[in-house]
């Protein structure tokens, strides 16, 4: 996992960009994005999508550097762990 101060660092700008797309949104409500319904997540939920998501995308481009086949559903993985975190997924 991220050092403390990292991931606060991080949760910040999650909530940041969560702010500046949907306005004041109580902790625990859904909201429209990229067309995919997401919840603004408390600090627990977001370490744990975060870390999901980090996790994913390193063996997503592990995966490419070996010239190994992606499953779709990886990617698919992948956008759904960007778009909880408010990310634009890289791929």
């Amino acid at each position: 996992m991220s050092a403390p101060e990292e991931l606060q660092k991080e949760y910040e700008g999650y909530l940041t960009r969560f702010t500046a797309e949907h306005g004041e949104v109580d902790l625990g409500a859904f909201v429209k994005f990229k067309g995919k319904l997401v919840k603004k997540l408390d600090l627990d939920e977001f370490t744990r999508v975060y870390d999901e998501y980090h996790q994913l995308a390193a063996h997503y481009f592990e995966s490419l550097d070996r010239g190994d086949t992606i499953n779709d559903i990886v990617v698919k993985s992948i956008r759904e762990h960007a778009a909880n975190l408010l990310l634009t997924a890289p791929v």
